[in-house]
Formats: structure tokens, C-alpha cells, sequence
């Protein structure tokens, strides 16, 4: 192979390469727009690592959640990793409203997203506790199913168990809580009937590096 031949076949690979790597920079998942909310949130059964601290909310380590059997309620599905940075600045926000609202029937849930269960312990501990459980998602498949582009995320499932908000970056008392009351004084009759735990499969995008 001569080295005109080779340059030419490094760029043919390289440009679209590094190309698709720069308009990936530009996009802010901020301003991804999610085809979730309004349509039914995918369900996932995952264990407890970490119990939670509200006398509300609080789980049994190894016990499951299973999201097909929280129907009637409105549930906090949030995302994060102990190596996210963002993930502290809603940490305080996210317990302070998980201990107004688990009495009201709120559940809440922490996914552990592409971390180790160790880690978000040490994490949860540091950060002076945690009020409502933290979940395992092993090979990150529920984070799949949420078409999740990075943490935190924070998905809000209404009772009929669709997903009614997403919130990308760190979440405030004063929003989710304004949903939250929304949707609480929101008539919760029509509660449909229990999905079937289905995973929907979807290829995870990339995600921000770990610092």
C-alpha cells in the first residue's frame, strides 16, 4: 500500500469521524427535544442498594421496585452518578421535596446511572444522606429504555403511569414542586391498568466523560 492510498483511506474514515464529533459538541441536551413525555414510561424492576432516609420512602436494601406496580401514583425517576458534578447541586433540592411529598403518595427513585453501587453509597454519605431509595441499573438498561443522554435527568410519571415531565440538568424545589402539586390535585381516576414489564430496546447515545 503506497502512502497516497493510505492517506486518502485515514481521511475517507477520519473526516466523517471528526465531523460527527463536532456537531455532537454543539448540541446542548438541554435542547434535545424527548419523545417521551406524554407517552407511556417504560417500566423496569431494579433492587435497592441504598435504603433512603424518609420515614415515608425508605426501602429495604435488596428489595425491588417494580414501575409497573406504582400505577396511582405520581413517581420521581432520576438519574445520576457519584461522578456527576451536577448531580450535587439538586441532591439537597430533590430530598427537601421527596420529604414534602412521600406522604402525599409521591414516590420518589434514584437510578444509579454507569457507576458502581459502592461509589453512590459513599456518595449518598457524603452528601448527609439521601431521602427516597437509590436503585441499580445493571448494563444500564433502564438509562437505555429513558433514551438517556446524560445525568442527571429526571423523569416525573403521572398516576396512569405516563411520563408527564422530563427535566435535563439539575432540578429546583420550586418547579418540581409547582408539577408536583399539579399533578397531585389532578384527578386520578382513570389509572390504567398495569403494563407488562417489556424492556424497550434502544442504543444508548454518548454520553459526557467522567471527570
Amino acid at each position: 500500500m503506497n502512502w497516497k492510498r493510505a492517506f486518502y483511506m485515514t481521511a475517507g474514515v477520519g473526516v466523517p469521524v471528526i465531523a460527527l464529533l463536532s456537531y455532537g459538541m454543539t448540541r446542548d441536551p438541554r435542547n434535545i427535544p424527548s419523545p417521551l413525555p406524554g407517552r407511556e414510561a417504560p417500566v423496569f424492576t431494579r433492587a435497592v442498594f441504598a435504603p433512603g432516609n424518609d420515614t415515608v420512602l425508605r426501602m429495604t436494601v435488596g428489595d425491588s421496585v417494580r414501575l409497573a406496580e406504582q400505577r396511582g401514583h405520581v413517581v420521581i425517576v432520576n438519574f445520576w452518578a457519584s461522578w456527576c458534578l451536577a448531580c450535587r447541586d439538586e441532591h439537597e433540592a430533590l430530598s427537601l421535596v421527596a420529604n414534602r411529598y412521600g406522604a402525599k403518595g409521591v414516590r420518589f427513585y434514584g437510578l444509579l446511572y454507569n457507576d458502581f453501587e459502592k461509589n453512590g453509597i459513599k456518595w449518598i454519605e457524603d452528601m448527609g444522606g439521601q431521602a427516597y431509595p437509590a436503585l441499580s441499573d445493571p448494563g444500564a438498561r433502564a438509562a437505555i429504555d429513558y433514551g438517556l443522554y446524560g445525568v442527571p435527568e429526571t423523569f416525573v410519571i403521572d398516576q396512569t403511569g405516563r411520563v408527564a415531565h422530563k427535566y435535563t440538568g439539575p432540578v429546583g424545589v420550586m418547579e418540581l414542586s409547582k408539577l408536583l402539586d399539579s399533578l397531585t390535585t389532578a384527578n386520578s381516576d382513570a389509572v390504567a391498568s398495569p403494563a407488562t414489564d417489556v424492556p424497550v430496546t434502544r442504543a444508548l447515545p454518548p454520553t459526557g466523560t467522567k471527570p
